[in-house]
């Protein structure tokens, strides 16, 4: 049975792995959770690796694993000290993850990317946008970067400008861009949320 996934921009993703000619390999940066998207590059034939701070959410992606019968290979690591070769890796992404480091955290961990993507290898980050509802709630720790409720815990969320990401992309090609702001009801309430969304390219 094929599973299909909530996360529609990495069927997105995924369209753009599959036109470059490299080695079937993709990372997930943040690949814990019941519903892990790794699970999707591995139904089209790709290698895939995971890492994941979080032991609760290394446990939930081991029971999808387990009730659906597939091995995603995900550990426990840092996307800022990535445990891969340079040039190794030739699709990385991170969905949703990114974001809850500060931003001096944000650029160590796209650097990591980048040193471990293969030339020509392709990545999707996706960013919180100062559009976003949730901009400017809770504790301020730094620019753009707040502190902020996640169920029973304090999560840092980083928010950015339509154009101040790009930084982190300045020696790679920009092959897809995306500002999204979507407006929609939970729990009885209207809320909208801020995303930007980057699919860049390593040079050779």
């Amino acid at each position: 049975m094929e599973l299909i996934f909530r996360q529609t921009q990495l069927y997105k993703f995924l369209s753009y792995c599959n036109k470059i000619n490299l080695e079937k390999t993709i990372l997930d940066c943040g690949a814990g959770g019941n519903c892990p998207p790794l699970a999707l590059f591995q139904q089209y034939g790709y290698k895939t690796y995971g890492i994941e701070l979080n032991d609760l959410q290394i446990e939930k992606a081991q029971n999808f694993c387990k009730e659906h019968n597939v091995e995603i290979n995900i550990s426990k690591g840092d996307m800022r000290e990535l445990p891969f070769k340079d040039k190794s890796i030739s699709y990385i992404y991170s969905y949703n993850t990114i974001f809850h480091m500060k931003k001096k955290d944000i650029s160590k961990a796209v650097k990591e990317i980048r040193r471990v993507l293969k030339p020509r290898g392709i990545c999707f980050i996706n960013f919180l946008s100062i559009y976003d509802d949730d901009y400017g709630q809770g504790e301020k720790v730094g620019e753009g970067e707040f502190l902020q409720s996640e169920g029973d815990n304090k999560v840092i969320h980083t928010y950015y400008d339509v154009e101040e990401a790009e930084k982190h992309f300045k020696d790679m090609k920009i092959l897809f861009k995306e500002n999204r702001i979507l407006e929609r009801i939970f729990e009885g309430e209207k809320i909208k949320q801020g995303y930007i969304d980057y699919i860049v390219q390593k040079n050779n």
